[in-house]
């Protein structure tokens, strides 16, 4: 399925490792689900990008925490503490495993929380799973409509 610009589900990703975001991109290949994929590097442009996307309503967001500059934490605080983008979910894919990391973006309104394993098929695997639930299954509110 093919998407025109004008009714393109967009999954926004936020991270600052391009082996990770590869792994993303071909997880997404992978999922069957039609997305765009937009990333950022930090979170600053992440924040900047969802911004411009905030009318249209990207589908998701997929955060890495440990992003340099203004890294993830603050991005999601950030995301969630903003009107127009609160309502997009979050989902935290990350190295920590630290309860005051998964604590803190649980606490700010993430919508999940994910250990990136270290083996690169189960990166992969984690990440299609999550596309194929929060775009391919579950009801999300949309964009604007007019």
């Amino acid at each position: 399925m093919t998407h025109t610009a004008a009714n393109s589900v967009v999954l926004v990703v936020i991270e600052d490792s391009d082996e990770d975001f590869d792994t993303v991109v071909q997880a997404v290949a992978l999922s069957e689900v039609a997305v765009e994929v937009r990333r950022a590097t930090t979170g600053e442009a992440g924040l900047t990008l969802l911004r411009e996307l905030a009318p249209d309503r990207p589908a998701i967001v997929l955060m890495d925490l440990n992003t340099a500059g203004t890294d993830g934490r603050t991005a999601l605080a950030a995301v969630k503490s903003d009107l127009a983008l609160k309502e997009i979910p979050v989902v935290v894919l990350s190295t920590s495993a630290n309860p005051k990391d998964m604590g803190f973006c649980y606490a700010v309104g993430a919508n999940a929380y994910h250990v990136k394993p270290v083996r690169y098929p189960d990166h992969r695997q984690l990440v299609i799973e999550i596309v194929r639930y929060w775009i391919g299954q579950v009801a999300l509110p949309q964009g604007r409509t007019n």
